[in-house]
């Protein structure tokens, strides 16, 4: 889809210069002397290089859809992670760069979204929340309070996450992918 460059916006992904880029930042600019531009930030959602770039009201620049599909987790090997397609039941095997640090919460059966263009894999967005139980907990330090007080726990995947002082070794918790943090004791 064509759209003029003084209608790009932050989040926008477009076809520029034989590669995909997303825009992060975009300011008009409407200089005294000259025509008004778009100065906008663009990053390459493959190497992550960054690029800025002016674009006039008259020019066009090809906006493009990524096609987002659900996958279930099936296993990891190495750097490679698989997924199924839960309704062809084909396998997709994708790089663990994809995923990123959120790779270690990938669980049996987890239902994922696999970003795409034209058939290549671009990106892997897990639940913004998982479950999971705690192995290890350390011990409430007295004089501590429940409010502002966290002590650190280790997750049944390995990781280590600051939790609330009540929360003790067997208890399952909800965790925010993106950030690695506890959210609240899972409602069993």
């Amino acid at each position: 889809m064509k759209i003029n460059g003084n209608e790009i916006r932050p989040g926008n992904l477009i076809e520029h210069k034989g590669a995909l880029w997303r825009a992060v930042k975009c300011q008009a600019v409407k200089p005294g002397k000259g025509g008004a531009f778009n100065q906008v930030e663009l990053k390459d959602i493959r190497t992550g290089t960054k690029l800025n770039e002016r674009f006039r009201a008259s020019e066009t620049v090809e906006k493009v859809r990524l096609e987002q599909k659900e996958y279930t987790y099936l296993f990891a090997d190495g750097d490679m992670i698989t997924f199924m397609d839960s309704e062809t039941f084909d396998q997709i095997t994708v790089n663990s760069d994809l995923v990123g640090e959120a790779a270690v919460y990938l669980q049996d059966g987890m239902v994922v979204t696999i970003e795409s263009f034209e058939g290549e894999s671009l990106g892997v967005t897990l639940p913004e929340h998982v479950v999971f139980e705690i192995v290890e907990a350390d011990a409430v330090v007295k004089g501590q309070t429940q409010s502002s007080s966290f002590k650190p726990a280790v997750l049944e995947n390995g990781v280590r996450v600051m939790v609330p002082p009540h929360i003790e070794s067997g208890t399952r918790i909800v965790v925010n992918t993106v950030e690695g943090t506890y959210v609240e004791r899972a409602k069993d």
